[in-house]
């Protein structure tokens, strides 16, 4: 079959996690035998980004690491119904226009035979309510939501007519253990600024722990203004910036703990929604320790998978007791990697999608998967 996803951006991961979830869906789909294809468009505010920070440079990196990743990039001009006309699969990522939104779902009501999702992966429900309102989704087969508190939230809203949990997960092709790699700091986080989401977050979770136990300490991401630099670099803790997702496996490995900081509308809105660092930091095999955040849905086991603190200096204990004891973070990192391999890799998001499609998808995609499994 052929999936077709409007993405914000397949290319560029700056500033926009769901690059990574997307990337591993289509590798496994790919994997099963079906073609993919990304469409993003021409002014996509992350590719913008990456190429005036990074150059032109980043995108052709992209694509060495990603060879097998197909990327339209579109524009106003384009024939979306041509566009899908072999289309099995359409998934529009919710950062798309509202005007395709709507112009995707009049192409599905006017008879394309395409099974047509929306994906959600951001707050905005909660946090701009009105953008989500105003999208027009009842055209649409299915909505897939990155978690079940925010599955809740479209169905009390009566947005969509089947709504369904989807979380993120890791691409383990990509994300696991490089142990060859020698260590050689002590903590690093990587995540972006976060629009002053957790802009208190950080300074109690990770600058002021590490500067206390004068750690070795790295953080990549972006969009840090000039008085969090100022604060990262009083306290020795050494700024990288961007880091390209596919190099992240490796700064993993050379580094002896991780941090799990979220966001506040989803710790306060949105609990058991954790972000797609938790998932990949695991399948590296690297401790990991997190801020408060409720895992509401079970998708792990704190305590065994990770650890979790309840403020700073619970941090700064847990990052000491974490360091000094080899034990501990060897058996923190093994379960940590065991659950992501049983439960959270893109294989089974694929999986899950697939028994998604049964249930909401066209009539010949659901003859299409039922053939499939006949000859399986």
């Amino acid at each position: 079959m052929k999936f077709v996803f409007y993405t914000h951006s397949l290319v560029s991961d700056w500033n926009h996690g769901n690059a990574h979830f997307l990337r591993g869906v289509m590798r496994d789909l790919q994997r099963r035998g079906h073609e993919t294809l990304a469409l993003e468009p021409q002014d996509a505010w992350s590719r913008a980004n990456l190429v005036k920070d990074q150059g032109p440079a980043a995108v052709e990196a992209f694509h060495r690491a990603f060879p097998q990743h197909r990327s339209q990039i579109y524009g106003e001009g384009l024939d979306h119904e041509a566009a899908l006309a072999d289309a099995d699969i359409v998934i529009v990522h919710e950062w798309t226009e509202p005007r395709l939104v709507e112009r995707l779902g009049r192409i599905r009501r006017n008879g394309a035979t395409f099974t047509l999702l929306f994906h959600d992966t951001h707050h905005r429900a909660v946090s701009a309510e009105d953008d989500i309102a105003g999208l027009a989704l009842d055209d649409y087969d299915g909505v897939l939501a990155f978690g079940q508190t925010l599955r809740e939230r479209y169905l009390r809203a009566g947005w969509g007519k089947s709504v369904f949990a989807w979380h993120e997960a890791a691409d383990d092709t990509l994300f696991r253990p490089l142990p060859d790699i020698e260590k050689t700091g002590d903590l690093i986080w990587i995540g972006n600024w976060g629009d002053d989401e957790r802009s208190a977050e950080i300074g109690e979770f990770l600058i002021r722990p590490a500067k206390e136990l004068k750690l070795d300490t790295v953080v990549r991401g972006v969009r840090y203004p000039d008085h969090a630099l100022n604060e990262l670099r009083k306290s020795g803790i050494a700024y990288g910036g961007w880091i390209a997702n596919a190099d992240v496996p490796e700064a993993f490995a050379r580094h002896r703990a991780t941090v799990h900081i979220p966001r506040r509308p989803y710790v306060q809105h949105l609990p058991g929604i954790p972000t797609i660092r938790v998932f990949e930091a695991l399948a590296c095999g690297i401790p990991l320790i997190s801020a408060p955040w409720s895992d509401a849905e079970h998708l792990f086991e704190p305590g065994r998978d990770y650890l979790v603190v309840g403020d700073g200096e619970e941090m700064k204990k847990s990052l000491r007791d974490l360091l000094s004891d080899t034990d501990l973070a060897a058996g923190l990192a093994a379960a940590g990697l065991e659950t992501i391999k049983t439960r959270h890799t893109c294989r089974h998001r694929v999986d899950e999608l697939f028994a998604i499609l049964e249930r909401c998808g066209t009539h010949r995609v659901v003859e299409n998967l039922q053939s499939r499994e006949a000859a399986e």
